[in-house]
């Protein structure tokens, strides 16, 4: 085995254990949320700037799709989700010329997808627990998963900034 595919072995099992990490986490926090939150009840961590409660989300993002039929929530929350992260999951342990940070954003994304596609499959639901309120900022309920998705995303946005705006030379 020559260098070059030992380092792309390696960086495709950081890759790995980072979509792993963000699952893991995700699954562990919701399952204490469950086991420990009841629904709606809300417990302020700071005073009530940030609060954790336990809802159950049957649509998507801010609760988008709720009110779908079953079979359509089913193909456009579950199905097809999975397949853009199978297909996400194969462009960045196999496509060539990508960034790491592109590469590391896009696994945290993928990820985070996954830990809320797990609770839809198995749970018909996800659960969300997380909340801040900054005066008039608030966002809506969310969890673990939501927040390694928007990680990456910002992480995937900056390696396009980056990539086409290079650092100046500096002048020897």
């Amino acid at each position: 085995m020559n260098r070059f595919t030992t380092m792309r072995i390696l960086r495709n099992i950081v890759l790995l254990l980072t979509v792993l990490t963000n699952i893991g986490c995700d699954q562990i926090s919701k399952d204490m949320v469950r086991k420990h939150i009841s629904y709606y009840e809300h417990i302020s961590v700071v005073r009530h700037h940030f609060t954790l409660t336990n809802v159950e989300n049957t649509g998507a993002f801010l609760s988008l799709g709720n009110e779908w039929p079953s079979p359509v929530r089913e193909i456009l929350l579950v199905v097809l989700p999975i397949i853009a992260l199978i297909a996400g999951l194969a462009v960045i342990l196999f496509k060539q010329g990508l960034s790491a940070l592109f590469r590391l954003g896009a696994s945290c994304v993928i990820g985070g997808g996954i830990g809320n596609i797990i609770d839809r499959a198995v749970r018909g639901s996800v659960t969300d627990f997380l909340h801040l309120k900054f005066g008039i900022f608030q966002t809506g309920i969310f969890n673990l998963a939501d927040v390694s998705i928007m990680v990456g995303t910002f992480l995937v946005m900056y390696s396009f900034y980056k990539d086409r705006n290079p650092s100046p030379k500096l002048p020897a």
